[in-house]
């Protein structure tokens, strides 16, 4: 049986697909999202209470140059295989190389409901993957792109865009007050959140299912080269990142989240930064790839099926 949450998402999805009026409000689904990624980095920071190495500095480097390599792979494939302009070849690269809070939080139950060794420092690969990538694929842009800049966007205002989104504030910040506290100090608070992370999971992932469900009508046959993309790049990027934790030595649940997150796609941070930084840029067509179809394949077969082959390579 597949973990409950990922139920929760299938029912989005399928009563989006069935053009059902069940709808989350915006309000409720901003306050789900920001309390998801609060938690996470809470509890990533508790984990990490007490336990902070010097070989955790180049792991996350480690980490962080995963993140800044993939945006390089696939933009030739996706210019010169798929066709597509610089301009979307860019912010769909941006988006691929970013990851997903949601995937995160769906493999990290995964890995705790199977009681699956992991480290604590997990939650800050979250955070390593998502800058790297974005700034990388929005270099890549400017440099070919240099006889049409952008006009009245700074190099600042991306900077400021993806270093202060709401997703990376809390995450760090939810992380560095966990580690301050520790599991004790800050129960008061803590406790509530984190007993509670489930079920605030469960109902992101309806909106999420609702949200996959309206991206994909009308099915885009005719972009049949980015669907094949955006089933097969979560494959090879699993891969990747399944091949960097088990160099770095890490424990089985800490290689299935990494390798779980580099082959997710981002669809919170990325379309947040690209929106401004390329306007020209087609924010709906990587938001169908991302959310519409690797995030469903991801939580729905990615996660176990990424485990048993990690547990062979492992064993």
């Amino acid at each position: 049986m597949p973990d409950i949450v990922v139920m929760f998402f299938l029912l989005g999805l399928v009563a989006g697909l069935l053009k059902s009026d069940l709808s989350i409000p915006k309000e409720a689904y901003d306050t789900l999202s920001l309390l998801l990624m609060l938690t996470i980095g809470l509890k990533g920071g508790m984990a990490l209470f007490g336990s902070v190495s010097t070989n955790l500095i180049w792991e996350m480097l480690t980490v962080a140059l995963v993140g800044a390599i993939c945006p390089l792979l696939i933009l030739p494939i996706l210019r010169f295989v798929c066709g597509v302009s610089l301009a979307n070849a860019s912010s769909i690269a941006a988006h691929y190389g970013s990851v997903s809070a949601g995937t995160f939080a769906v493999v990290l139950t995964y890995v705790e409901s199977n009681n699956i060794e992991f480290g604590a420092q997990t939650t800050l690969y979250l955070v390593m993957l998502e800058l790297p990538a974005i700034i990388v694929a929005l270099a890549i842009y400017r440099f070919f792109n240099s006889e049409k800049q952008v006009e009245g966007v700074s190099h600042r205002a991306i900077w400021h865009e993806t270093l202060t989104n709401r997703g990376v504030v809390l995450l760090v910040g939810g992380v560095l007050i966990g580690w301050m506290y520790g599991p004790v100090q800050g129960a008061s608070v803590t406790e509530l959140l984190t007993g509670g992370f489930k079920a605030i999971l469960a109902i992101f992932m309806l909106e999420m299912g609702l949200t996959a469900a309206e991206t994909l009508r009308p099915f885009p046959y005719k972009q049949w080269k980015l669907v094949i993309f955006a089933c097969v790049t979560p494959l090879a990027f699993a891969a990747i990142g399944a091949g960097a934790g088990i160099a770095l030595g890490l424990p089985e649940g800490s290689v299935l989240i990494l390798a779980t997150l580099v082959a997710s796609a981002s669809y919170i941070a990325a379309p947040a930064a690209i929106r401004s930084a390329i306007p020209d840029a087609d924010i709906g067509l990587a938001m169908l790839l991302s959310l519409g179809l690797t995030f469903p394949l991801n939580v729905i077969f990615g996660i176990p099926f990424y485990h048993s082959y990690i547990s062979q390579w492992i064993a």
